[in-house]
């Protein structure tokens, strides 16, 4: 019962998050911009490192540096990070206390947080596929849950765009 209680609030929180408006963010400078806590470039490993050490292990703290394939689309709430071949994983902010920018897919970051495995329901799989401006079909198509790597960031570093 109280399981099922924790998990109903976490979903309620999730759906307020995603209706609140996001951080504001400052015209690119040429630094990294910094979201939630702050956090540095040091001692940060691949996706792909990160995907080998996490062989065999249900969670653990990492700082990890990918590249955002997706954002919320509704305000900034979650994103994506996606290798070819180190697979995808689904990141959200501690305490949704910050969000990311909307138009920042292909852009590097780094994250630091706590990487862990986790079951996601239909109705939290669809919510996204919403946010992610998903039509009506591919949302209905969703009918399964789905075990998926996820992150839970405390601080991020949205690295400069590659302006070549």
């Amino acid at each position: 019962m109280i399981k099922k209680f924790l998990f109903l609030a976490a979903f309620a929180a999730f759906f307020m998050a995603c209706g609140q408006t996001p951080a504001d963010t400052t015209t690119e400078t040429g630094q990294p911009q910094s979201f939630g806590d702050a956090i540095t470039a040091d001692d940060a490993i691949t996706f792909a490192e990160m995907m080998t050490k996490m062989n065999g292990v249900d969670s653990m703290p990492v700082k990890v540096i990918g590249k955002v394939d997706a954002v919320c689309q509704a305000k900034g709430c979650w994103m994506n990070i996606k290798d070819d071949m180190a697979g995808e994983m689904m990141v959200k902010f501690k305490d949704y206390g910050f969000f990311m920018p909307k138009d920042i897919a292909g852009r590097e970051v780094i994250m630091d947080g706590y990487a862990y495995r986790e079951v996601t329901p239909v109705e939290e799989l669809r919510h996204y596929a919403e946010d992610e401006g998903k039509s009506k079909e591919e949302i209905e198509a969703i009918t399964e849950p789905k075990a998926e790597l996820k992150f839970m960031a405390h601080g991020v570093l949205l690295m400069p765009e590659n302006k070549q």
